[in-house]
């Protein structure tokens, strides 16, 4: 995935989260990144027409951003839902995010065969728990144990 995408996925994450436009700030720190570098990207991803910014109100999606934020989002909780499944990896969160940006669409197809994806997905996820909605009963059962 590459990094417009994951600008994408977090603008999409926030505009549920909040309801509405998203604001650069929010995304900066949904990224981690300076609102600076978040208002850069966000200046490329308008100039292809993937989002619209409107300064001091926030960003909205374009339909195809929102197809490609919601694929950005399909391929993340494919990520999780494998590392805690299959690989059971008790830190799946973390690693999802640093596993996120070197996870190309054939990889995540491959895992998706292996994980047998609901079908749901990408709606199923908690954009508050900022994961996949399937993987919280499950991770807090196991947490249980």
């Amino acid at each position: 995935m590459n990094t417009a995408d994951q600008y994408l996925k977090a603008i999409y994450v926030v505009q549920q989260l909040e309801d509405g436009p998203a604001s650069t700030g929010a995304v900066a720190d949904c990224l981690d990144v300076s609102p600076a570098s978040a208002n850069e990207m966000i200046g490329k991803l308008e100039s292809e027409d993937l989002c619209n910014h409107e300064k001091y109100k926030g960003v909205d999606l374009t339909e195809e951003g929102i197809v490609r934020a919601r694929d950005a989002l399909q391929h993340y909780c494919i990520i999780e839902r494998f590392l805690l499944e299959v690989l059971e990896v008790d830190e799946f969160r973390a690693e999802a995010q640093q596993l996120e940006p070197v996870i190309d669409e054939t990889v995540a197809e491959r895992l998706d065969t292996i994980i047998d994806r609901a079908p749901q997905c990408p709606d199923c996820f908690d954009h508050e728990a900022d994961v996949c909605g399937l993987l919280v009963n499950q991770h807090d059962a196991v947490d249980a144990d």
